[in-house]
């Protein structure tokens, strides 16, 4: 935020304490409040802040020649990303969580009370307990920049907003527009702000202050304006039936994507209702009561966990005490789906030069229209202007031979799954490029350390596993062989974080992390199949029990000769727990690969499809002489896939393939998409109590046999009365 000079004679200090966040400064009438968490790079709100803000405000009360003020940040790149989470950790009893609620709802009431004009000056992320300061705020101006965004992501965290703003937000933008931003943490840009009315302008950041000081002292400048996006929003937010009605269909969108694993969107309708009711006062008392009881769900639990795991995650800039190097320039070798991908994310995200190379002109072609298709979407939604979508395809240059990789710190290869090709590539990029650069392969199934063999610089291979599609899909695999050096590593996680990703560090065995524990959950899943359950049964039990779709869908999608391939590489180091029913081969001489041909569990040519189940193939019964009944219970058919996983997630993590649960925890929820609400398989594990997960499989081991034995690591963890947290 560019700081505007104040003549030191006219300012004064009010909040002079050395460790609070506020200071007040005077220009002419107007008192500008600039909150600064000392030592912090970014803004959050502190249990603390309720004491500041009331001296603060006492010191403003008894100053008359104060008519105005502007509360800004104090940070150049944020306004306040929220309320610190970890004051939460310490609760123990719903009531503390309350108790929270309640003193932060009291000093929001107070600056919403004020009875001169408060203005908040807001550039860059205005979210969570920020935009309910906000919200409390006379009026709001923001910037125009692109980081500039505003939300109310707390159900996020399986909670709800707890200091006003499940009251505020609906009289400020209508229910409807209120209800979308808090049901899906949704964070609007500031053109979008404008639009709806949740802030009252947009100007550029070098006049933020400006503005913000000019509507501060405009005398009519009263209390909180309504604004409308539509007629028909206020009109169906003051009738009793159209209320009734946005809340009942809320409510089916809410369950139709969430089943009923997360209560926090549940309970934030119900708490919107009773203000809309019954007035402020009982909704702020029932949001206050809400969030405590929400805080100390196992859910909030879960979602928190994962929240501190990927946020400590990020501050971890090195590896094994080495620094990653310098990344300027990045290659890619291959145009096709993945290479197209991760050039992609190079090229936006990191804002990364990227040089694809291919063996044809086709290949590059299709790497850069694959590119422009997924910016130009983005620039209809209104999410991107069109010169910097052709400052972003400026960043992709493409090559049929080497030219250019002289310069470039980094090469991601993408080809084919032939061991024999990619080491031809990794000697060509040996010859090509300088002695520093780093080669990462992706691949789903090759040992990194083969594909290292016979390089002159083996220190500088490792494996980089992408999950497709590579623009949506959040998690890389990073694959140190023994030999790769520790700088080759951290440059890695830096060219991943930077393009958006979230990386784990996995050891060199077969199927890595991730598939290897989605390997026997999808075997499970076969053998109910040929046991004689229904293909959409099972699927729909996996999706009522969290996971985005059932194993069956994630074959065809996946491509069911993939995971044929895959198999029985598994199988040859790993063991017979990784063996794939026979009965499958069938499916592939039968020329049945998934969705890729057509061909797979469910019927792909018709037109009209569910939302969520295609049609099944029936054809399948017959190929596999399946009888198909529904026999088992959706538990039984979710647990006996679910258990398989947990063990092997377990075994993964005492031979050392993942450095930690956390790890795991994200790598599997991030990359297979295990259910966010139970925190990922080992904080699901730690909540569930490791004895009652032993205890289960031993149910199932009794019933079908030795594979679910569960294994040495979580026996002795049980005996022992040990947990993962």
């Amino acid at each position: 935020m560019t700081e505007q000079i104040i003549d030191p004679q006219v300012s004064c200090d009010i909040a002079n304490t050395a460790a609070s966040a506020f200071s007040l400064q005077l220009q002419d009438d107007i008192g500008i409040i600039t909150m600064n968490v000392p030592g912090e790079r970014m803004n959050t709100l502190r249990e603390s802040f309720v004491v500041e803000i009331a001296a603060l405000l006492a010191e403003i009360a008894a100053n008359p020649h104060i008519k105005g003020l502007v509360l800004r940040s104090g940070k150049p790149d944020t306004f306040i990303v929220g309320a610190d989470v970890h004051m939460l950790a310490a609760c123990t009893r719903a009531e503390q969580a309350r108790e929270l609620s309640l003193a932060g709802q009291g000093t929001f009431n107070q600056l919403a009370t004020l009875n001169i004009p408060l203005i908040a000056a807001i550039h860059g992320p205005c979210l969570g307990g920020g935009l309910e300061l906000a919200l409390a705020c006379h009026g709001r101006v923001c910037s125009d920049a692109p980081s500039t965004r505003l939300g109310l992501p707390e159900v996020q965290l399986g909670l709800i907003p707890g200091s006003g703003g499940t009251q505020r937000l609906p009289q400020l933008v209508g229910l409807t527009t209120a209800l979308d931003m808090m049901l899906t943490g949704k964070q609007l840009r500031a053109k979008q702000a404008l639009k709806c009315g949740l802030v009252d302008d947009m100007v550029a950041e070098s006049i933020l202050l400006d503005t913000a000081i000019k509507m501060a002292g405009q005398a009519k400048f009263g209390p909180q304006r309504k604004h409308s996006s539509s007629f028909s929003q206020w009109a169906l937010q003051g009738n009793p039936i159209g209320r009734k009605l946005v809340f009942e269909q809320a409510e089916r969108r809410v369950k139709a994507k969430t089943g009923d694993h997360y209560p926090a969107p549940f309970t934030l309708l119900q708490v919107v209702k009773v203000g809309l009711e019954e007035g402020m006062e009982a909704g702020l008392a029932a949001e206050a009561q809400a969030f405590g009881e929400l805080v100390m769900s196992r859910e909030s639990a879960a979602l928190r966990h994962l929240f501190f795991a990927t946020t400590e995650q990020k501050k971890e800039t090195q590896w094994q005490g080495a620094k990653p190097n310098s990344l300027s320039h990045i290659g890619v070798l291959g145009g096709g789906l993945m290479g197209g991908g991760i050039s992609y994310v190079s090229a936006t995200h990191a804002g990364l030069p990227v040089r694809i190379k291919d063996i044809s002109h086709q290949g590059i072609n299709q790497a850069m229209k694959s590119a422009h298709g997924l910016l130009m979407a983005k620039v209809k939604k209104g999410h991107l202007r069109a010169p910097e979508m052709h400052k972003q395809l400026g960043h992709l240059t493409g090559t049929l031979n080497y030219s250019g990789f002289e310069r470039i710190e980094m090469v991601v290869e993408a080809v084919f799954e032939d061991l024999e090709m990619k080491r031809k590539m990794v000697a060509e990029v040996e010859a090509h490029c300088a002695p520093s650069t780093v080669f990462a392969t992706n691949t789903s199934s090759l040992p990194i350390h083969q594909i290292a063999a016979g390089a002159a610089r083996p220190e500088q291979v490792l494996g980089l596993h992408y999950f497709s599609p590579v623009d949506k899909m959040p998690l890389v695999e990073v694959i140190p062989h023994a030999g790769t050096c520790a700088t080759a590593v951290a440059t890695a996680l830096k060219l991943a974080r930077a393009q958006g990703k979230t990386p784990i560090v996995v050891q060199d065995k077969a199927g890595f992390y991730v598939n290897r524990i989605l390997a026997p959950y999808l075997n499970e899943a076969a053998r109910l199949l040929l046991g004689g359950e229904p293909i959409d049964a099972i699927d729909r039990a996996l999706v009522a029990y969290g996971f985005p779709v059932g194993p069956m869908t994630l074959l065809d999608e996946v491509g069911i000769d993939v995971a044929h391939k895959i198999a029985p590489i598994l199988a040859t180091e790993l063991g017979e727990r990784f063996i794939a029913p026979e009965a499958f081969n069938q499916l592939l001489e039968d020329n049945r690969k998934g969705k890729k041909n057509g061909r797979g569990f469910y019927r792909y040519e018709a037109k009209k499809r569910p939302k969520k189940f295609k049609p099944v193939d029936e054809s399948v019964y017959k190929l596999l002489q399946i009888n198909p009944l529904n026999q088992l219970p959706a538990e039984e058919l979710a647990e006996r896939c679910v258990l398989l996983m947990l063990n092997e997630a377990a075994l993964a993590l005492d031979e050392g393939v993942i450095a930690s649960a956390r790890d795991g925890d994200i790598g599997a929820i991030f990359g297979i998409g295990y259910p966010p609400f139970t925190g990922g398989p080992f904080f699901y594990m730690h909540q569930l109590g490791i004895h009652a997960v032993v205890d289960k499989m031993q149910h199932y081991e009794r019933q079908y046999g030795a594979r679910f034995a569960p294994c040495a690591p979580l026996v002795r963890m049980a005996a022992e009365g040990r947990s993962y947290y």
